[in-house]
């Protein structure tokens, strides 16, 4: 039986290589749920795609129906988005979520490196902290994702650290996290209820290099 995944946010860059990685595996069930799907028309042949809003409840619930997995790739107001995407999770008994945020949401970025994320994002982190606390206190089988600062490089390398444990890389490629992303989704079992962040192996320093 195919594996229906539901990808909210879809026509970002991560959200988009996600789905390219995914097109040769015949056991997954693609629906694209985007604000704006113009770019998502190259995928027709191959997903449902819904132009939506996750804050618009209705649109949701009817993208969330007899889904097994969600993937949530999104800005803007993260924490009111977590809270309905639990909401209708819950509704519509779905378990297993891969969420988004960003690195530094636990103060977990070390050194001047650290220092640096903080003024750069600082503000911008509240939400995503929000957002991962409620994630976190539901009963979802969640996999809050942290990835380091992107690149648009042509890889897929990235190691991973857990919550708790200091954050080390200082950049990653969009498509690394999508790999990562993208392992998730074909093993869920994977990083069960876990915040991971993920970064590019061996790329150390006090901010990343393209500032």
């Amino acid at each position: 039986m195919k594996k229906k995944v539901l990808i909210l946010g879809a026509g970002g860059a991560i959200a988009t290589s996600v789905v390219e990685f995914l097109l040769a595996n015949e056991n997954i069930e693609l629906t694209l749920f985007a604000r704006h799907i113009d770019n998502l028309r190259q995928f027709e042949k191959f997903a449902k795609i819904i132009e939506g809003d996750v804050l618009n409840l209705n649109e949701l619930n009817d993208a969330m129906k007899e889904k097994d997995i969600v993937y949530a790739n999104l800005s803007g107001a993260v924490d009111k988005m977590a809270t309905e995407i639990v909401s209708t999770m819950n509704k519509n008994n779905v378990e297993r979520l891969i969420f988004v945020t960003a690195l530094g949401i636990y103060n977990e970025v070390s050194g001047k490196f650290g220092e640096w994320n903080e003024r750069m994002i600082g503000s911008e982190l509240v939400r995503y902290r929000k957002a991962a606390d409620i994630i976190e206190k539901s009963t979802l089988d969640y996999t809050i994702v942290r990835p380091s600062w992107l690149t648009n490089n042509n890889e897929t390398d990235y190691e991973t650290t857990q919550k708790g444990e200091a954050f080390r890389g200082t950049e990653v490629a969009r498509k690394a996290v999508a790999a990562y992303i993208t392992d998730i989704i074909e093993h869920p079992e994977k990083d069960s209820k876990a915040s991971v962040g993920v970064n590019k192996p061996g790329v150390y320093g006090d901010k990343p290099a393209f500032y």
